[in-house]
């Protein structure tokens, strides 16, 4: 597996891949992001606004939902699918408290009968601290994840505050009117008359975008689109080309440093999905790069290994919630849309010279020797030593965690299971054995820690990582639940978030989540 492509890969073409995953996560037509930041940049130039704002409205377009999969399972709790919510949800002005009640009530009534409805809100009364706390979670989470791809502090200023209007009647109430940075002003514009030309052309974007000035909408800008709404949005093919690849945006390629930074943040954003995945990603990485290296590959190729680890779960974003917490059988219809996650996670980097190199192992995690794998379907013939040892890493990492259906298995459980994976034929011996070596040498805990925090606030981030409640943490560590309520509160203080989910990115992006113990052999 050569590595040149990788060397090559920007920033641009991970914000893009980004793009497309969150168009997945918030079940958006694919390119979505990419249309809305067309039009985007159109409209800010049609209104006169600062060429020195074209990057900020960039990234808001293509980022503008980043923040999306903090909280979905406590969301999907109440709203079941999240995915077929946003759907819905896609077609009101999101940023508006009153409409959002509204849809959420006609759709809770849809999904789960008016008594069914009427314990989901009696649910949502009794959380209602919860639910504010998810808003504030989306802007926090996009804010550490726009820093992690190495954007400046204006773009990630602007993406926390993307959920304010120009009334200033918001969730947050944070700004209003010209307070609100132009990206964000110019972006919320496009997003609507992007939906909205879909179900009706021009006309339809038209006269929602002028219903809507004034109060979610800058006035001025909204009458600059109107005026030119059907010049803005004239299709265009080749948005990829046009805008991930184009120099303007590309800007050349990241340093090693920098990229894998970068490929980490998408990693945290689909782990971010449930309690039970945080941290999956990076340990599967860091694995399957040391089995490489146990297999003699060169350091490069390792490293290459490595990084599709980060990426090989992109389509999960795309799998409801209530599927991938669902803690008895699957139905038909469920296994494949899990099935589909590889698929999903290979076309949204196959644009993408960089990432799709890494694709080619990222994606074949869950393809099997004996052919009996997914989503191709191909045997060992096809399967190259990177993805075997890519299959044999994600394969013993996922035993080794809990899921909602089974408890997580002990090293020496999962080497066993791992084992007999390879003498049915589904796995591969020698990959078995190199992840296996490697996994005995995993890093033991860190007597530092980053943030100044103790080892006791680690143990209590850990947790809160995982989902437990501040109760369920007091009971884990044996302390009262003021003393864990204590410790919480500390530990947002000392990293700067105020939510669970930033929380619990910045516990994966500093390794703070995985297990440390050595596998016994």
């Amino acid at each position: 597996m050569s590595t040149r492509a990788l060397e090559r890969v920007s920033r641009a073409e991970v914000v893009g891949a980004l793009s497309l995953a969150t168009d997945l996560g918030m079940n958006l037509p694919l390119e979505s992001g990419l249309r809305i930041c067309r039009l985007a940049l159109a409209l800010a130039e049609q209104a006169g606004i600062d060429e020195s704002e074209r990057d900020r409205i960039y990234y808001v377009a293509l980022l503008r939902h980043v923040g999306c999969t903090a909280e979905v399972h406590s969301f999907a709790a109440i709203v079941g699918d999240e995915l077929e919510f946003h759907d819905g949800a896609s077609r009101i002005d999101a940023t508006s408290p009153r409409a959002m009640a509204a849809f959420t009530l006609r759709h809770l009534v849809r999904t789960n009968g008016l008594l069914g409805a009427a314990g989901k809100l009696a649910q949502m009364a009794r959380s209602r601290d919860a639910f504010q706390e998810g808003i504030v979670a989306v802007c926090e989470v996009a804010e550490l994840l726009a820093d992690q791809l190495g954007l400046d502090a204006d773009v990630q200023r602007d993406l926390s505050l993307t959920v304010e209007r120009w009334d200033g009647r918001s969730f947050r109430k944070r700004a209003k009117e010209d307070g609100i940075p132009a990206s964000v002003r110019v972006v919320h514009i496009a997003e609507c008359a992007t939906v909205y030309a879909d179900v009706g052309g021009p006309d339809a974007a038209r006269a929602v975008v002028r219903e809507r000035a004034g109060t979610a909408f800058d006035p001025r800008i909204a009458e600059v689109f109107a005026t030119h709404a059907e010049t803005l949005l004239a299709p265009v093919d080749h948005l990829w080309a046009q805008l991930v690849a184009d120099p303007a945006y590309e800007a050349g390629a990241l340093g090693d440093d920098e990229a894998d930074a970068a490929l980490r943040a998408v990693a945290q954003f689909v782990d971010l999905k449930s309690p039970y995945t945080v941290g999956h990603s990076r340990a599967v990485s860091r694995l399957a790069a040391a089995a490489a290296d146990h297999a003699g590959l060169p350091a490069s190729e390792a490293a290459a290994v490595g990084r599709g680890g980060l990426l090989h779960d992109l389509g999960m974003v795309g799998v409801p919630s209530p599927v991938f917490e669902k803690r008895g059988p699957l139905t038909t219809d469920e296994r494949e849309r899990v099935r589909l996650h590889t698929y999903h996670g290979e076309r949204i980097v196959a644009q993408s010279p960089s990432l799709s190199a890494l694709g080619a192992v990222a994606f074949r995690h869950h393809e099997r020797c004996d052919g009996s794998g997914y989503h191709r379907g191909v045997d060992a013939r096809s399967l190259a030593q990177p993805a075997r040892l890519a299959a044999a890493a994600d394969a013993f990492q996922s035993m080794t965690e809990e899921r909602p259906y089974r408890p997580a298995l002990t090293p020496d459980a999962a080497a066993e299971e791992l084992r007999a994976e390879a003498r049915a034929g589904r796995l591969d011996g020698e990959a078995v054995e190199c992840v296996l070596a490697a996994a005995t040498g995993r890093r033991r805990r860190r007597a530092e820690h980053p943030g100044g925090l103790t080892t006791r606030e680690v143990e209590v981030l850990r947790l809160l990582a995982r989902g437990l409640s501040t109760k369920q943490i007091a009971a884990d560590l044996v302390i009262t639940p003021k003393t864990a309520d204590s410790h919480i509160q500390h530990v947002y203080a000392k990293i700067g978030v105020s939510t669970r989910a930033a929380a619990t990115v910045f516990a994966m992006r500093h390794d703070l989540v995985e297990g440390s113990g050595e596998l016994p052999m």
